[in-house]
């Protein structure tokens, strides 16, 4: 019986997703993304070397696997030329095994534009957004006149793109905001001949003919469900849904297709950006964690802000989700430390809650800690040899949430990854 299962992550993005999809994809025939662009950073590591990928889904160096960019997801032909160039040094030829979803968005060089002329006009407000284009995007989108993946085989395509950039420009015109994007612009005509040497369909036929021919399938997520447009800290938030209901949308999968749903988070939290941070360590400790975890992000090597692991907000990741399994990952990073803190519930006009709050602030609200001892990891034991200080902190989150921690990763090489039997 086939299969779909949905791997996503329970924070502020940054979890680990890229390497315990890696690790995972053997088990599938079919590795999807279902929303995010570029704005993504999935680092794999095996073999001694790093690999970044930010818009292919992370099946793509296992070459038996076929993987597909679902219509959920917006894409910058520039990046994607790139990615693809980067991979021919692993003897990968993406364009037998990569398919793009042609109701896909287009990122145009005016989106970024207009991505830092809004960003810019915020002031102090601002969200810290990548500038990848990935909001403006978006808001075409659901404005309904942006532009598809499908659009780049039409005859009608450059009249299209001409209409669209005369709308953007018209608004960075009023938004004082004029900068030659001449270069930018070739760039991205260049890049979309890449893009049509792939296979563009109506993937959503071929994923539901995959179920039905008895093959798995793994939808992969970007971001973190702290970051979803409808459930995370708004307004610094993402502009794409990030839960597991993204993966029916951006995809074209019914819900009862959905079987598993792997949640994976740190031991501990990480935030780049703007926006609210509960558990937030703004002294030497959180700095340690960044040296330590070298939390720094994959996309734009903006130092990540870290903090202790937060159970009510990793709760309500679990319940948004429907979250079957944990994955753990960066216990390692904790090794050494005398004691592991764990925020259990939020503290506001002396009443306790285990709610994660409609919008935090830290002048009303206090955490509430619980202090764990901490760990030594040597080797990369079995999970039940696990240090017991160790064990003791996974059971912990497992009675918090109700959910099993399946995976836990002592380091960054697909071989440092610890499965539970």
């Amino acid at each position: 019986m086939s299969k779909v299962d949905v791997l996503l992550g329970l924070q502020w993005g940054d979890e680990g997703k890229g390497k315990a999809v890696d690790f995972l994809a053997p088990k599938y025939d079919i590795v999807a993304r279902f929303q995010g662009g570029p704005n993504a950073g999935h680092t794999l590591e095996f073999e001694g070397k790093k690999h970044i990928l930010h818009q292919i889904p992370s099946g793509v160096f296992r070459q038996e696997i076929i993987n597909i960019i679902g219509n959920g997801v917006v894409i910058d032909p520039i990046v994607f030329q790139k990615e693809i160039l980067n991979l021919k040094s692993f003897d990968i030829d993406p364009v037998k095994t990569l398919i793009l979803s042609n109701k896909a968005q287009l990122i145009l060089p005016t989106h970024k534009l207009l991505d830092k002329a809004l960003e810019k006009q915020k002031g102090e407000s601002k969200i810290g957004s990548t500038l990848r284009g990935i909001g403006p995007t978006y808001q075409d989108k659901m404005g309904r006149y942006g532009l598809r993946i499908g659009d780049i085989i039409e005859s009608d395509f450059e009249a299209k793109y001409n209409k669209l950039k005369s709308q953007h420009v018209a608004i960075l015109e009023r938004l004082g905001f004029v900068e030659d994007f001449t270069v930018q612009e070739a760039d991205f005509f260049g890049s979309l001949e890449i893009l049509r040497k792939f296979k563009i369909q109506s993937t959503e036929y071929l994923i539901n003919e995959a179920i039905l021919n008895g093959k798995d399938i793994l939808a992969e997520g970007a971001q973190g469900t702290l970051l979803d447009i409808d459930f995370g800290s708004y307004p610094f938030v993402t502009s794409s849904n990030t839960t597991t209901a993204g993966a029916c949308t951006g995809l074209g999968i019914a819900p009862n297709k959905i079987q598993d749903v792997f949640g994976i988070f740190k031991a501990y939290c990480t935030r780049v950006g703007s926006g609210p941070f509960p558990t937030e360590l703004k002294n030497d400790e959180g700095e340690e964690l960044r040296k330590l975890g070298n939390e720094f992000g994959a996309t734009t090597g903006r130092p990540r802000r870290c903090g202790w692991l937060d159970l009510p907000a990793l709760n309500y990741a679990c319940m948004l989700n429907g979250v079957t399994q944990l994955f753990m990952m960066k216990a390692d990073v904790l090794s050494g430390m005398r004691e592991v803190k764990v925020c259990y519930e939020y503290k506001i006009d002396g009443h306790t809650t285990r709610q994660f709050p409609y919008e935090y602030n830290n002048y009303k609200y206090q955490t509430i800690y619980k202090s764990l001892k901490g760990w030594v990891v040597e080797g990369i034991p079995t999970f039940d040899n696990l240090p017991s200080n160790l064990l003791s902190f996974v059971h912990a989150i497992e009675k918090s949430t109700s959910v099993p921690i399946t995976m836990v990763s002592l380091g960054p090489d697909r071989s440092e990854t610890d499965f539970r039997k």
